[in-house]
C-alpha cells in the first residue's frame, strides 16, 4: 500500500466516524485533505452537518464540496475533530505543525469533545522528535525567540518557502522548525518552550487525542493514550 493509498483509506474510516447533526472540527493537511473530500461524498448524498476549519484551505475547500464551513465564533462547541499528525508517540503525544496550521488547528481542537487523529503508520513513533518540532513566534520576537531556543538547544531555523520566501501562517506569524532529536520528556519541552515570551504556539499536542485511526498494510488500527 502506498503513502496516498493509506491516506485514502484512513480518510474515508474517519468520515464514517461522522454522524447527522454534529458540528466537526475540519483539520489541515494532506490526509486532512482525503478525510474532508470523503466527508463531502457523505454530505453530497444528504448528511447534514456544520464545520469549522483550522485552516484556509481547509475552509475553502469544504465550501467547494458544498459543507457548511462556518467560524468558531459561531460553532464554538464541537462534537468532533479530524486532524492529521507529523508523529504518534506514545500516550497519542503529537507533533503537529508541518503544514503550517497548528495555532489555528490547536484552537479548533481545544473546542472538541473527542478528536481523532488520522494518520499512515509511517508516523507512529516510539519517541518524538524525528520530525521537526514547529514553533509559531511574534515577527516581533524572532531575535529573542530564536536566541532562545538556541540555548535551550533546539536547533531552531525559520521556515521558508521553496523559492527562499519567509513563510507566514494563516495568522501572519513566523515559524521556527526545531531539530530537537528526540522529545524524552514533552510535557518538560512544551513547558520550557511555552515560558518564551514571544512564542504564540508550539506543535506538541499533549494529552489531546482520544484515538487515533493508523492506516498500514493490514487496513485501519485504533491507537488509544
Amino acid at each position: 500500500m502506498t503513502q496516498d493509498e493509506a491516506k485514502a483509506l484512513v480518510g474515508k474510516r474517519a468520515a464514517e466516524f461522522v454522524d447527522e447533526g454534529m458540528a466537526v472540527g475540519l483539520g489541515t493537511g494532506s490526509t486532512s485533505t482525503m478525510f474532508i473530500r470523503a466527508l463531502g461524498e457523505r454530505v453530497k448524498a444528504g448528511l447534514k452537518i456544520r464545520c469549522v476549519a483550522s485552516s484556509d484551505a481547509s475552509r475553502d475547500l469544504g465550501l467547494s464540496l458544498g459543507m457548511d464551513v462556518v467560524e468558531l465564533a459561531e460553532l464554538p462547541e464541537l462534537d468532533l475533530y479530524i486532524d492529521g499528525a507529523d508523529e504518534v508517540g506514545p500516550g497519542l503525544a503529537l507533533i503537529k505543525g508541518g503544514g503550517g496550521a497548528l495555532l489555528r488547528e490547536k484552537i479548533v481542537a481545544s473546542a472538541a469533545k473527542k478528536f481523532i487523529v488520522v494518520v499512515d503508520s509511517s508516523k507512529v513513533v516510539g519517541t518524538l522528535g524525528r520530525f521537526p518540532l514547529p514553533v509559531e513566534v511574534v515577527k516581533m520576537a524572532l531575535p529573542l525567540v530564536e536566541k532562545r531556543l538556541e540555548e535551550l538547544g533546539l536547533n531552531p531555523t525559520l521556515r521558508r518557502h521553496k523559492d527562499g520566501s519567509v513563510y507566514l501562517t494563516d495568522e501572519k506569524n513566523y515559524i521556527l522548525d526545531c531539530a530537537c532529536g528526540a522529545i524524552p520528556d514533552p510535557e518538560a519541552t512544551a513547558a520550557e518552550i511555552r515560558g518564551v515570551v514571544g512564542v504564540v504556539e508550539h506543535g506538541l499536542f499533549l494529552k489531546m487525542a482520544s484515538v487515533a485511526l493508523v492506516a498500514g498494510d493490514a487496513g485501519v488500527t485504533e491507537l488509544l493514550p
